[in-house]
């Protein structure tokens, strides 16, 4: 949220796969691969309330559609990957409107969250509060040499409210994530790697073709291996080892008897490449 940006829209422009005011959903090849490119580059892609329900109705259409198996969150902005929430438009309204924002809001991050398929950040130039969430929120984060990146919340008198308090501890730990989101600090790409804020570094301006060169790596195993692999990291995180080889358990089932797991063990034998059905 914390870096003010204007509220110029961009241009207009030529339709991609699909396309709203603020978001692009572009198909790579055939294999499953999906760019969500955040599309507001005359404002760094500062999230406002019409930005955040597109955000959040695009992933919806993407967690149901069984054709996607990796998603790509990148950004249309040259300067940023996403600066945070419209702190113009925040300016502007009373408290009962922001009341009545904050599903929408909820919606975009929560929306990038629940997604069913593994998830990857292509991150370069800010990524700060709201935006630095929005990649909190994918499984791995790319950033090129020019990221900086924190949750600055408390500067401007609020806190991380995109789950930045929830998901920045599960990354680097309890004690780490106080100092940063309480010192409301900016740490730049390198600093960013080695406290496993980013999980890679990469020259600058290649972020998001190597976010979707490893998506499609991804995207070359089972699409029901991966939702159950994904379902099972998520959902056991943080429970106690039990409960979660139990979740670990149920996810297995529903891999066991599928189709991806014949024609995984069918392709193995026969020493060529897998033909997933997907089921």
């Amino acid at each position: 949220m914390p870096v003010e940006s204007s509220a110029v829209e961009p241009e207009s422009k030529s339709q991609s796969e699909s396309e709203s005011e603020f978001v692009t959903v572009r198909r790579h090849g055939d294999d499953g691969v999906v760019e969500l490119v955040l599309d507001r580059p005359g404002a760094m892609n500062a999230v406002s309330t019409a930005m955040a329900r597109a955000i959040g109705t695009a992933c919806a259409a993407l967690a149901a559609d069984p054709s996607v198996r990796v998603v790509v969150v990148s950004s249309a902005a040259e300067r940023a990957f996403c600066v945070g929430a419209d702190l113009k438009e925040r300016n502007t309204l009373s408290d009962a409107e922001l009341v009545r924002q904050r599903p929408t809001t909820r919606g975009a991050y929560g929306g990038v969250l629940e997604l069913p398929v593994p998830t990857i950040a292509a991150v370069h130039g800010f990524a700060l509060g709201g935006g630095f969430e929005l990649a909190l929120a994918c499984d791995v984060i790319v950033a090129d040499e020019t990221a900086v990146v924190g949750l600055p919340e408390v500067s401007v008198g609020v806190i991380p409210g995109g789950g930045g308090t929830q998901l920045l501890p599960r990354r680097v730990g309890a004690a780490r994530a106080a100092e940063l989101i309480f010192t409301a600090r900016r740490v730049e790409a390198a600093e960013a790697l080695s406290l496993g804020l980013v999980d890679s570094l990469v020259p600058a301006g290649t972020d998001t073709a190597e976010a979707l060169a490893l998506a499609a790596r991804m995207a070359a195993n089972s699409p029901v291996g991966l939702r159950a692999a994904k379902r099972a990291l998520r959902l056991g995180h943080g429970m106690d080892l039990a409960a979660g080889l139990e979740i670990e358990d149920a996810a297995w089932r529903t891999v066991a008897f599928s189709g991806d797991r014949a024609e995984g063990v069918a392709a193995f034998n026969e020493k060529r490449r897998p033909n997933w059905p997907g089921r």
